[in-house]
């Protein structure tokens, strides 16, 4: 741990750019190239893609590494660096998607970093340098995901974002410590269903009517409602019926390296709603 703060302040000296441009983070054998996956809203009968999801794509000589390995061996004393530099990159990459005004969704861990004034510094930071990536605070949402955490720190990183602009979001909703709680403490803009739950209650006949309530429920508490891990077209109806306002998933389209084409053509709800339709890419690879 008594190494942590020298490795935190040389988070971009861990950042370099290949020869066109993209960047990516070097941690240890590993190399860390941002992909994104598309977040789509239903307008009548399509699906229009209108924010993006960072994830980190890990690469060990040039081969990927599964993420839940890359970072399930991650010490405790550079998970804050490698959450930071995570960031990092996809705020860096931004502009190789090539689209503007796609809000970015990024995920904080509430628990890599619970000393408060050292976390809202690193907020603080982050949105004073976001004119760097040709990002406002407007264009992002911070996922808060479902580890346990001081609620006063979180409650306290929560309003320095809201002031800033950035929107906040609940991931995994239905697990862990994404509770009705949380959403109490926190009272995001957005929920995030979590999708393995989802893709359980889509096994049963009646999934509709039990998810339409959950939806209402939220929306009266002033959120949207996001539903992750879109997988088939029977994911994909109930979520529509359900009446959830963005979507995210395989089905749809699946995380693409920062500098892939991104097509802005809408989705056809039909033609996904298609029992025989497979994956429908969005994105064509370089």
């Amino acid at each position: 741990m008594s190494g942590q703060p020298d490795r935190r302040r040389n988070v971009a000296g861990a950042i370099f750019a290949d020869e066109i441009g993209l960047q990516f983070g070097v941690y240890g054998e590993f190399r860390l190239w941002s992909a994104y996956q598309p977040i789509f809203a239903p307008e009548g009968s399509v699906l229009r893609a209108v924010a993006v999801e960072g994830l980190i794509e890990p690469r060990r000589i040039a081969q990927p590494v599964a993420s839940s390995i890359f970072f399930g061996g991650v010490p405790a004393s550079d998970r804050l660096f490698v959450e930071t530099l995570c960031r990092m990159l996809h705020l860096g990459n931004y502009r190789n998607i090539g689209v503007e005004g796609l809000t970015l969704f990024f995920n904080y861990n509430p628990n890599v970093n619970d000393h408060l004034g050292r976390a809202l510094a690193e907020i603080r930071l982050m949105t004073r340098h976001l004119g760097d990536f040709d990002l406002e605070p407007g264009l992002l949402v911070c996922e808060i995901t479902e580890q346990a955490a001081d609620d006063h720190v979180l409650a306290s990183l929560v309003r320095e974002m809201r002031r800033d602009g950035i929107r906040i979001a609940i991931d995994d909703f239905g697990t862990g410590h994404s509770t009705e709680a949380r959403i109490d403490l926190l009272a995001p803009d957005i929920v995030k269903i979590d999708g393995a739950w989802f893709g359980e209650l889509c096994r049963h006949a009646a999934a509709e009517r039990f998810f339409r309530p959950l939806v209402a429920t939220l929306h009266d508490r002033g959120a949207k409602v996001l539903v992750e891990g879109i997988e088939n077209a029977q994911h994909l109806r109930v979520a529509l019926e359900g009446g959830v306002d963005l979507l995210q998933g395989f089905h749809l389209a699946r995380p693409a390296l920062a500098g892939t084409i991104f097509e802005e053509e809408p989705l056809s709800v039909g033609a996904l709603l298609d029992a025989g339709n497979k994956v429908v890419p969005l994105h064509q690879h370089r």
